[in-house]
């Protein structure tokens, strides 16, 4: 129904970070470009526009962003035009209302850039180091979320995303 020829997966043992679960599938990429969505994210548009626009970028990553009330919860987004300037996880003081969706793009660069990565305090490898390291190379793109999205990562946003799909 939805076009798939197949279907990967795989399993990410203990609590790595999202950039550790994301290069356990670097040999289902072979080589070429993903698009990552992670599995607590809900989304009422689509992403064919972001992802047609991603396919013309020469190289790079691409991420979705989307204004929200409680952007300390997030990676937010520092904006100025159409450049993203840093992306800080879970700030005390939000530089923007722009949360990163967990719907990201990237070139095959991605998995060496992984390879890169030390441990946060949390002990975890950072999909927003990978972030900051395209934005550091200049190749980092960004589109605006429509519609509305949740995370259903607390108790809270699982109600209210339950509440959007029963809506909906």
């Amino acid at each position: 129904e939805f076009g798939l020829k197949h279907l990967n997966y795989t399993y990410q043992e203990g609590e790595g970070g999202i950039a550790d679960a994301l290069s356990l599938a670097e040999h289902f990429a072979d080589g070429d470009r993903v698009c990552v969505i992670l599995g607590d994210n809900l989304i009422e548009g689509s992403i064919r526009q972001a992802v047609e626009d991603f396919r013309k970028q020469p190289k790079g990553a691409k991420i979705l962003l989307k204004e929200v009330h409680d952007a300390e919860r997030f990676g937010v987004a520092e904006l100025e035009g159409d450049r993203i300037l840093g992306i800080e996880e879970k700030p005390p003081q939000p530089k923007s209302n722009y949360a990163v969706t967990g719907i990201y793009l990237y070139d095959e660069t991605v998995f060496e850039k992984v390879k890169t990565l030390v441990p946060s305090r949390r002990g975890e490898l950072e999909i927003t180091d990978v972030n900051n390291a395209y934005i550091r190379e200049g190749t980092m793109t960004f589109a605006h979320l429509s519609g509305w999205w949740t995370d259903a990562g607390t108790f809270e946003s699982l109600l209210r995303a339950a509440n959007l799909v029963a809506q909906s």
